[in-house]
């Protein structure tokens, strides 16, 4: 759990925010386990599949968005990618579903690619280097729909 505190002036104006950044896994299910393809993917170009155009500004390379403005960093769902965001194929593994795979720990699928198709995921990483470092392995993935 992350806490922010701030305090102004003599009036002692406290504002205190709480987030909790860490996904659990549900309660009250079991989950299935697979073992799955998992890849990794970071923000940039290479990975998320975008350019700038004449006027610098970040669109899509391909597909139906192709040219349209792209949000770096925010997933299919709307959220931030961070440590914890996976891509999937959203018909077989729909937007909120929590796994735990093997040597990275829990996620939820909050992004869709592509390349995704089926039993392969994408972990999203912070640089380019540490998605090349985690490359293409095969895991085991425990998975909890929602």
């Amino acid at each position: 759990m992350h806490r922010i505190m701030i305090r102004i002036g003599f009036v002692g104006l406290l504002i205190v925010a709480a987030g909790c950044t860490s996904i659990r896994r549900p309660s009250g299910s079991a989950p299935v386990e697979r073992r799955m393809l998992v890849t990794g993917y970071c923000p940039c170009q290479d990975c998320c599949s975008w350019h700038r155009n004449w006027l610098l500004r970040p669109v899509y390379d391909s597909g139906p968005l192709k040219g349209k403005r792209k949000d770096i960093g925010v997933t299919a769902s709307g959220t931030k990618a961070r440590h914890g965001t996976i891509a999937a194929d959203t018909r077989r593994y729909p937007f909120g579903t929590v796994m735990w795979i093997e040597g990275y720990g829990m996620g939820r699928v909050e992004d869709q690619g592509g390349a995704i198709k089926g039993d392969h995921i994408d972990l999203f990483f912070k640089s380019h280097a540490d998605a090349q470092e985690w490359g293409k392995r095969t895991r085991r993935v425990k998975i909890w729909y929602p």
